[in-house]
């Protein structure tokens, strides 16, 4: 119970009042009555007897029930798993840094046979994954934490960039290249390789948003965005996947944006890439369950490929959820912060914004008239409010997040519109494959392989794909369904399970699946999402292909995430997962893509943003970020996410 206590205290606070809302209700004998069809208090019921009342909740035909048990159970769960008491019974090794490599598929690669592996399709020959110690982690500079700001703090600049993340992160170091006096907020803490110790308890709530418990209201989505410097390129998964052409015609097509073509955007990826050293992932570098998704694809006659990551000696440590401790992943915290800070950039970390003034009229002559940025300094140790900042700036680039920006908009009197709406997730789902033999799926690169056989096709031509996950003890377990020993028996098989992910491009009926981001009356922050037919049908299929790929790897059994798991261990099995439930905390659904809320388009009335990120009717207010991506893309989105970043930012600058 400490542990639960020390983990809820690292909650914000709306996360905390409405768990506590939550406990009080499954707390009271009326509820009880009506979900569990007893009277009788928890503190009264035998252990068994709890269980199964509990049970009861998950599979409740009252979605208020099922986002309790929800919620109680991840909380539960996710703390468990991250004990050595846990970790021992389900065989999870000590970190890499503290050993020596154990099983082949971590540690720097000594085959001889990467004289070609390593080059990638486009750019000079990239080798990521380390042959030889990687690189020396360059030093902070520049930086500081809210803590040391008191009382009230003023600034004026030439541009603030609030959020310094994959779009934050270019916008602020193509400024600061071109000369711009350029200032940096960001929400979370500036952490380095030191604090980067691979221990989940310690570092979930510290890199990740909301202490890793953003979700959608209902919380049938967890909603996994990073929480610190960095952004996501701190704690993702290295994958750089170019918008699909098809994608990149839609947007000219339906939303006007002609800059922004195929061979438009060929430069700008090329370039990031090569900043990053994005190279393919040697064929002798994968683990064993990315190795699996290639073969069982293959079988089946499927498109699959290794994948490009932005790494520089990589040492497969397999803990890239983490932060990487070696400063090999090519993030943005080691790669274009360092460059802006080389030109005279400053960041703040730990530092809230509220709200953006204008504080000169927008008139014809005054194209970037001068605004203040208001924010709030907070020690994140404490909890404390120390100081406050005023930055007055002509140029104010949003790079807040999908979540992040349409609140500060909304707050600032500039939302309306597009603003908070179209929100996309690409809901990922999984399935989970038990093998006779050791997979060990928290070593090795994470997403080193994919298979897009799927992409483009189904309805509306939207499609899914397939990826292979790291499988941190925690995050995995709480996405494994159940509670209790049912639940631990499968945990118990950690060691020789492979993990595979279906991610389904959503929005294919624009009219269909919808979410938003908005600030209620009482300045709440909420995030909706329902997932409509057309994309709940796609799900269903993605999940039956992620099945039947593992049974051609030769799983011998394959397990769904449904609240009631579905057990295949054959092809006669699979025609039960479309029939299965999808709705609402039926089935698990999480997303590292949170895009949209200020969709990009020629049409103030459907756009947040002009074709070069100002938002319409707020000169010199710009938006960079995933928000203003006018469809979810079919691929991870953090080269698009950086390619889009870089042009604007080099039209602005």
């Amino acid at each position: 119970m400490r542990l639960i206590a020390l983990r809820y205290g690292t909650a914000p606070e709306p996360i905390r009042r409405e768990l506590v809302l939550g406990l009080r209700i499954i707390d009271s004998a009326i509820i009880r009555l009506l979900v569990s069809g007893t009277t009788r208090s928890w503190a009264s019921m035998e252990e068994s007897e709890r269980h199964a009342a509990f049970a009861r909740w998950g599979s409740s035909r009252f979605g208020f029930a099922r986002t309790i048990y929800e919620a109680v159970r991840r909380l539960v769960i996710s703390v468990y798993f991250t004990t050595l008491g846990a970790h021992h019974d389900i065989g999870v090794l000590p970190p890499l840094h503290r050993r020596q490599p154990i099983v082949p598929w971590e540690g720097p690669v000594y085959s001889a046979t990467h004289s070609d592996s390593g080059v990638a399709s486009r750019g000079p020959r990239i080798m990521p994954v380390a042959r030889t110690q990687p690189l020396p982690a360059p030093s902070a500079e520049s930086v500081t934490p809210g803590r040391m700001l008191g009382g009230q703090f003023r600034i004026s600049t030439d541009a603030v960039v609030i959020g310094s993340g994959a779009a934050g992160a270019v916008a602020a170091a193509r400024l600061a290249e071109a000369g711009r006096e350029v200032v940096i907020l960001e929400e979370g803490s500036y952490l380095t390789a030191h604090d980067f110790v691979e221990d989940e308890g310690t570092l979930f709530p510290r890199l990740f948003a909301d202490a890793g418990l953003r979700a959608t209201d209902d919380l049938s989505i967890t909603l996994l965005q990073g929480g610190a410097a960095g952004g996501g390129t701190t704690v993702n998964w290295m994958l750089m996947l170019r918008t699909p052409e098809f994608v990149l015609e839609e947007w000219g097509q339906r939303f006007g944006l002609r800059d922004f073509s195929p061979a438009a955007m060929a430069a700008a990826f090329d370039r990031i890439e090569g900043e990053l050293h994005v190279g393919e992932v040697p064929d002798d570098a994968h683990s064993p369950a990315n190795r699996l998704l290639l073969d069982g694809a293959r079988a089946l006659g499927w498109r699959a490929r290794a994948a490009s990551i932005n790494a520089h000696g990589c040492l497969r440590a397999g803990r890239c959820t983490l932060g990487c401790r070696y400063q090999a992943k090519q993030s943005g915290l080691i790669t274009f912060l360092p460059r802006a800070f080389a030109r005279g950039a400053r960041l703040f970390s730990d530092v809230r914004v509220e709200r953006i003034a204008f504080l000169e009229p927008q008139s014809r002559g005054n194209t970037q008239p001068l605004k203040r940025v208001y924010a709030r300094a907070t020690d994140p140790a404490t909890g404390e409010a120390p100081g406050e900042l005023h930055i007055d700036a002509p140029v104010v680039v949003l790079a807040a997040g999908a979540v992040g920006t349409p609140v500060i908009l909304q707050q600032s009197g500039l939302g309306g519109g597009a603003v908070g709406r179209y929100l996309r997730l690409h809901p990922t789902t999984g399935v989970m494959g038990e093998f006779d033999h050791d997979i060990y799926p928290l070593a090795g690169i994470p997403q080193s392989a994919l298979c897009d056989e799927f992409l483009g096709r189904g309805e509306n031509e939207y499609g899914f794909w397939l990826e292979c996950p790291a499988l941190e003890p925690a995050l995995g377990a709480a996405s494994t369904a159940g509670f209790g020993e049912a639940h631990r028996q499968r945990m118990m098989r950690f060691y020789r399970t492979a993990p595979i992910i279906a991610l389904t491009r959503d929005g294919a009926d624009l009219e269909d699946s919808n979410g938003s981001v908005t600030v209620d009356r009482r300045g709440r922050r909420r995030i909706s999402y329902r997932l409509g037919g057309s994309d709940r049908r796609t799900v269903a299929r993605s999940v039956e292909a992620a099945a039947r790929l593992l049974l051609a790897a030769g799983a011998k059994q394959v397990h769904t995430v449904h609240t009631d798991p579905i057990t295949i261990t054959g092809t006669k099995d699979l025609e039960r997962v479309a029939h299965a439930d999808y709705g609402p905390n039926r089935i698990g659904l999480f997303s590292a893509h949170v895009n949209g809320t200020c969709r990009m388009g020629s049409d103030s009335r459907t756009a947040a943003v002009n074709p070069d990120g100002e938002r319409y009717g707020a000169r010199g207010v710009y938006v960079v970020d995933g928000s203003i991506l006018p469809t979810s893309l079919g691929v991870n989105p953090q080269e698009t996410i950086m390619a889009v970043a870089s042009l604007l930012a080099d039209r602005l600058a």
